[in-house]
């Protein structure tokens, strides 16, 4: 990569999940250790209950945990703009505001009050999505696709260090999926912002990472690969069938 500047480091994440005080629960994550480049597009695979939703909210700050989180060398524990979390919901988007209201609100928060400025972020942004023109409109009024799109757009404004995406395309149709796709890897190569994106769909992580890891239970990983596929990816791709093999087995396991 052209640049090695090292933007997030989890060290000995362990987190545990205490429901009743007097019995010993087992870890869902336990001494995970795992350190990120700035741009680096890190796709994360792994069966149900390995711990990755886990790790996002911990990154995020919605969690407590034992161990160590650094974004840009300052250990964080709470939330914060420079960590956006974009769900496989739509519940991030306020249904009772405008599209580019939904985009203004947390910059709003941030200080800026100007309603030119706010404007023109807020049309820059959704021009990157391909949702120029949908200003005015409610979510109501838009597809799944176009919601999610709107969801990008409002992290992406926030100019976070960090967009974590949990399964953000897994409640849409295969078409619109493929759509997005594209769209957000494009994006990711315009802006100065780091991804990690959890997904179940392999063809999915392997399309859209420079990076791809595997995790089994207790956030243990399992793979850590550089994907050096040549892009565009398809599963026409030289190489794409034995990577494709190699996690499948990897999460069958």
């Amino acid at each position: 990569m052209e640049n090695r500047e090292i933007i997030l480091e989890i060290n000995h994440l362990t987190k545990v999940f205490q429901d009743e005080p007097d019995v010993n629960a087992e870890p869902i994550l336990e001494d995970l250790n795992l350190q990120l480049h700035r741009k680096e597009f890190l796709s994360i695979l792994g069966p149900s209950g390995c711990g990755k939703t886990t790790m996002l909210r911990c990154i995020a700050g919605f969690e407590s945990y034992e161990g160590e989180i650094l974004v840009g060398g300052v250990s964080t524990t709470k939330p914060g703009t420079d960590r956006i979390m974009v769900f496989q919901d739509f519940n991030q988007i306020f249904p009772w505001q405008t599209v580019e209201k939904n985009i203004q609100y947390p910059l709003k928060l941030q200080g800026i009050k100007d309603k030119d400025q706010l404007k023109a972020i807020s049309d820059e942004y959704l021009k990157k999505v391909n949702l120029d023109g949908t200003q005015k409109k409610y979510p109501h009024q838009l597809s799944g696709g176009m919601k999610q799109r709107v969801a990008i757009a409002k992290a992406l404004a926030q100019k976070p260090k960090i967009i974590l995406m949990d399964e953000p395309f897994a409640a849409l149709d295969a078409m619109t999926r493929n759509k997005l796709q594209a769209e957000l890897l494009n994006i990711s190569r315009q802006e100065d912002c780091t991804f990690i994106f959890i997904t179940h769909n392999i063809q999915e992580a392997i399309v859209l990472g420079d990076r791809i890891i595997v995790m089994s239970k207790k956030g243990k990983i399992k793979i850590d690969k550089q994907n050096t596929l040549a892009r565009p990816i398809t599963p026409a791709s030289p190489g794409y069938g034995d990577m494709w093999t190699l996690f499948h087995d990897a999460i069958e396991e």
